[in-house]
């Protein structure tokens, strides 16, 4: 009985931590005043007529504090690593040398940190309503156990302690790094 309940927090953690995960991922592809290939590894290229995301197809530096360097495997896949990039909304211009892409990471304007603030503000209020909803499905599962008698009045009171002290630390968690994604944006 109790061994069940455990075994369902343990799940519902796991669960919390793959929303940090996706909310920190996309706080990877959100720009800051400095160059990160986050920045353009999840890009899909159309390769040979299927979509590939770019970190598949070439390797991604940062020679410099404001330029990305993008390396093709294969030197056919220049103009269409180009082209993405030119059709993406990072309102970047690709520089092709026949070997490399650079590209130069202007500074962001003051109006432009503030545009992307409230999208980290956006995408951490998006992980926390994640959290709530596995907290809310967590709490089904024991309403459930407890009607069927699998545990006591006093196991699911415990328990529903327990996901709130977890659910808490999640929570706390998507505020540091949205905090923190904050920062390094506004930094000059």
């Amino acid at each position: 009985m109790v061994e069940e309940v455990r075994r369902l927090l343990k799940d519902v953690e796991r669960e919390m931590d793959k929303s940090i995960a996706a909310m920190e991922a996309d706080f990877q592809q959100i720009r800051t005043g400095r160059a990160s290939p986050g920045l353009v590894e999840k890009l899909t290229v159309e390769y040979y007529g299927t979509f590939v995301p770019l970190q598949q197809l070439a390797t991604i530096s940062v020679p410099e504090p404001q330029v990305l360097m993008i390396k093709p495997f294969d030197p056919s896949s220049l103009k269409p690593i180009e082209k993405a990039i030119l059709n993406s909304d990072l309102g970047l211009t690709p520089n092709n040398d026949g070997k490399v892409i650079r590209l130069q990471i202007p500074p962001l304007t003051q109006e432009r940190r503030r545009e992307l603030v409230k999208l980290v503000h956006k995408r951490a209020e998006e992980a926390k309503v994640a959290l709530r909803n596995q907290r809310h499905e967590y709490l089904e599962l024991l309403k459930a156990l407890e009607q069927d008698k699998t545990i006591n009045e006093d196991e699911h009171k415990r328990s529903r302690q327990e996901l709130d002290q977890v659910t808490h630390r999640y929570v706390e968690k998507v505020d540091m790094l949205s905090a923190r994604k904050e920062r390094e944006i506004m930094e000059m």
